[in-house]
């Protein structure tokens, strides 16, 4: 009986560590690649398959079961310890394609021996007992249950406590243990069990260096990624912080993705917040959606009349950062800490959803819609409910990608609006770190910029210039040619139609 219990609690433990590198697989393409739904797709799909494959070979596996899965276990232990690992280094040192290869080889080896090892166990199981429905039943059941511990584990646990590389290091730490017990309780059935026990005590060592030392490694490898010296490198619940600097350039990537540079990023946050602010009514109560660098508000708190800024954003992590990094706070100069500021840590669409206050300025400095969590920050759903808290003459601006890299996702984003019944205009501008960029600004009422007037104060914008942002050349307006001589019919982005997210890709696969 305590063979049959041990198999049982060995088949619960090994599903999951395989759920666990399935959410894993899934995360870290999703952070290094984007489009988080395409990413988990492609893991499931290819694990699920391979696991089928798996487990047809497991049939021509006649003796020494127990060894079998003793070996599948160490080889998973080896692959899924290293996978993370191993897609950091192959992301640094090659292209991203070549990074994709490695990992889906690594998705579809992991889903292959998993799949070999059930079977391996419900047929050990049942030589024990002759039942082999109840063997069955039991096995898969300590398997489906393993696999919801397993989900829910890696999304509240393990990745916001240890991150990717080292969760990769820990799950497969604990497949090397079962692997190292049963090779222990069972070596009556192992084939060369000192060879085995070695293998596995050797296996673990190099788990627990990679524990230890992986992130210290990895960090190297990332640094070939950025240009300049990485200052400050984090894994949080949401994404991967980096903030990178060099003299005189301190810049922030979310996920890989450039968010500001320290030489320009005036540009950018002096055009986003001062046009809406200047043509506003009034300006007491501000919105601000994202940006939680603290650079939006600053230029915010350049407004003596105004008394609240409310800004959301999701990740905690970022804030605080803001607040408390030397770097960051010269940047954004203590913004964050002023009396007026009231941060709020929640989602920007549900915030929306559960608040009634009316803004007279909402800012949105939101990060590009690059996956479908952040799609729905870009639907007319979300700019309804964007609308519905707008105070009689206030302003909306909203950050919507480039008009000249992307022009079919920056004319979306302007339709989108449209669709909710708000007066729209567009405006763009070039900060160098980006290129062109372009801002969507919105309002209840018909927008007249000839009420434009901003201070002479700031490093960028004055009364001419912010009135030429407003121009577009010939190959920047609404009007897109397609390949084959017609026009592109501007869509709509929804929630339940997502067009935007397959524009956004397309429009930048290439730079």
């Amino acid at each position: 009986m305590n063979a049959q219990r041990y198999l049982y609690l060995s088949s619960g433990i090994v599903s999951i560590c395989g759920i666990v590198f399935q959410v894993l697989y899934g995360a870290a393409g999703s952070y290094l690649f984007g489009d988080s739904v395409l990413y988990y797709c492609i893991t499931i799909g290819l694990f699920l398959m391979a696991m089928g494959i798996g487990a047809a070979v497991s049939e021509r596996l006649k003796n020494w079961l127990v060894t079998r899965f003793v070996q599948a276990e160490f080889l998973i232990a080896i692959i899924g310890g290293f996978s993370v690992f191993g897609l950091f280094f192959f992301s640094s040192f090659f292209d991203q394609g070549t990074a994709q290869v490695y990992l889906y080889i690594v998705i579809s080896l992991t889903g292959f021996l998993t799949g070999l090892e059930l079977p391996i166990l419900i047929r050990r199981v049942q030589e024990i007992r002759a039942d082999i429905s109840k063997s069955t039943a039991r096995v898969l059941f300590f398997d489906y249950a393993g696999s919801l511990i397993g989900s829910i584990g890696f999304a509240l646990l393990l990745r916001p406590a240890l991150g990717l590389i080292k969760t990769a290091f820990l799950v497969a730490a604990i497949n090397a243990v079962i692997a190292l017990f049963l090779t222990f309780y069972f070596q009556k059935e192992i084939r060369r069990p000192a060879l085995h026990k070695l293998s596995g005590v050797l296996i673990l060592l190099l788990l627990g260096w990679g524990f230890l030392y992986g992130e210290k490694y990895a960090a190297a490898f990332e640094q070939r990624v950025y240009a300049d010296p990485v200052i400050h490198a984090e894994d949080t619940q949401y994404q991967r912080i980096i903030l990178t600097k060099e003299p005189n350039d301190v810049r922030l990537y979310l996920n890989g993705q450039l968010q500001f540079s320290e030489s320009d990023e005036y540009r950018y946050h002096e055009a986003l917040v001062h046009i809406p602010m200047a043509l506003a009514k009034q300006k007491r109560n501000i919105l601000i959606l994202g940006g939680g660098d603290g650079l939006a508000v600053r230029e915010v708190l350049k407004h003596d009349q105004v008394e609240n800024i409310t800004l959301v954003d999701l990740d905690p992590a970022m804030t605080d950062l803001a607040n408390t990094h030397h770097e960051l706070l010269r940047l954004n100069e203590g913004a964050l800490k002023d009396d007026r500021v009231k941060i709020v840590h929640a989602d920007a669409f549900q915030y929306l959803q559960e608040n009634e206050a009316f803004y007279d300025v909402i800012i949105g400095d939101l990060p590009d819609p690059n996956n479908e969590g952040l799609n729905k920050l870009y639907t007319t759903q979300f700019y309804s409910l964007v609308r519905n808290h707008l105070a009689p003459g206030g302003k909306i601006s909203m950050q919507s990608t480039s008009p000249v890299f992307a022009p079919k996702v920056f004319w979306t984003i302007h339709e989108t609006m449209k669709e909710t019944g708000l007066f729209t205009d567009s405006y763009h501008l070039d900060v160098p770190s980006f290129g062109n960029w372009g801002f969507t600004l919105a309002s209840r009422e018909a927008i007249d910029l000839d009420n434009l007037q901003v201070s002479d104060d700031l490093s960028f914008l004055n009364e001419e210039t912010a009135r030429a942002l407003f121009a577009f050349g010939n190959d920047t307006d609404a009007v897109i040619e397609e390949e084959d001589g017609g026009t592109f019919d501007i869509p709509v982005n929804t929630l339940n139609r997502p067009v935007l997210i397959q524009l956004y890709q397309k429009a930048w696969q290439d730079y």
